[in-house]
């Protein structure tokens, strides 16, 4: 079965981005070794999936990137970006105004579930914080990378306040980079799991 993956930049205190959704505090020089394992996180996948909040600035970026910015230091990126299938949950939109990106407009669980038993890679996911948020909530992510900015930005949003238990994890690996950011790499315990451990 198709993993979902967690990919997300996050400040030392634990948020994603500022109140409003600023991400200005993100360590942007990021080395070849980190571009690396980006690109690999997203080669192991074939699909993106993405919050509605999220969607019009993240494929916006990307296509302008693509169409616009043929120099930019992350254009193969960007490429990977504009053209893997995309998959938009939205409760209040009927049509997908964006390239290659379809709409999941059913309950969560289910339609990850569904997308979970479809052959093919794993399925990344970006954000926003609310939409992973509830990911976190249903218990749906099956391996989180986060990516560690050295950067306290001391108010903003976050992906683990709507859990309303304990959620315990194994650890996949940590790697720290030497543009200052640090990737650790988790897969939750099962409470079964958690049980036998403890």
């Amino acid at each position: 079965m198709r993993k979902l993956k967690l990919h997300i930049n996050m400040s030392l205190d634990g948020y994603v981005a500022r109140p409003n959704g600023e991400l200005d505090w993100m360590t942007s020089d990021q080395d070849d070794k980190l571009t690396d394992f980006i690109h690999s996180l997203i080669d192991s996948s074939d699909t993106i999936l993405l919050g509605r909040k999220m969607a019009g600035d993240f494929v916006n970026y990307w296509e302008n990137v693509v169409h616009n910015e043929p120099n930019h230091p992350h254009f193969l990126l960007a490429k990977k970006m504009v053209d893997t299938p995309k998959v938009v949950f939205t409760k209040t939109l009927d049509k997908s105004t964006w390239n290659n990106t379809a709409l999941a407009k059913g309950n969560l669980a289910e339609e990850i579930a569904n997308l979970k038993k479809q052959n093919g890679k794993d399925i990344i996911v970006y954000g926003g914080a609310g939409f992973v948020s509830s990911l976190i909530k249903e218990g749906l992510i099956d391996e989180y990378h986060l990516f560690l900015n050295p950067t306290a930005i001391g108010n903003g949003m976050t992906i683990f306040k709507s859990l309303d238990r304990t959620q315990k994890f194994s650890v996949i690996q940590s790697r720290f980079y030497p543009c200052g950011i640090t990737v650790l790499s988790y897969k939750p315990k099962s409470d079964l799991t958690e049980q036998y451990n403890e």
